[in-house]
């Protein structure tokens, strides 16, 4: 019997995929606002890895909402289905829309808004096996020196 499948898109979301929440406490958190994840491929609380190295998640942002600011070592991309709103990429914010693709570097400290009175739904492949984001507070926002800053914060935390 073979593993391979097709997962039916459904009103809402996909047959057999229960919407999860964005972030579950402890995951480097931060600040989000109306997020909501779908575990379609890889890794699943409930489910196998498929065999699958990667993850493919399905995150929507309700209007208004948006992602954790935060950075972390992997790299990750995301691929817009639905809607138009902003990425943040360091200093920089940029508009995007269907089918624009966003490549997350390593390190890059980062976050998703749908900032544009519309849903943002969107794609974001990861590894499976990865380092876990850390939140960047909301007033040190600004690129590496609130990435570095994070780092030591974290580090420190870590300390017995």
């Amino acid at each position: 019997m073979s593993d391979s499948r097709v997962i039916r898109s459904v009103a809402g979301g996909w047959s057999g995929v229960e919407p999860a929440r964005y972030k579950d406490e402890g995951e480097g958190s931060g600040c989000f606002l109306g997020a909501t994840r779908h575990t379609l491929l890889g890794a699943t609380s409930d489910g196998p890895a498929d065999g699958l190295n990667f993850e493919v998640r399905y995150f929507e942002l309700e209007p208004g909402g948006y992602s954790s600011l935060e950075w972390h070592e992997h790299p990750h991309a995301v691929m817009i289905l639905k809607g138009r709103g902003t990425v943040r990429l360091a200093d920089s914010t940029e508009p995007v829309g269907p089918f624009d693709i966003v490549y997350v570097a390593p390190g890059e400290v980062h976050r998703l808004s749908a900032d544009r009175a519309e849903t943002l739904g969107f794609l974001c492949i990861v590894d499976r096996e990865r380092d876990r984001p850390v939140a960047v507070p909301e007033e040190e926002g600004a690129g590496k020196a609130a990435r570095e800053d994070a780092i030591e914060e974290s580090a420190a935390e870590a300390l017995p």
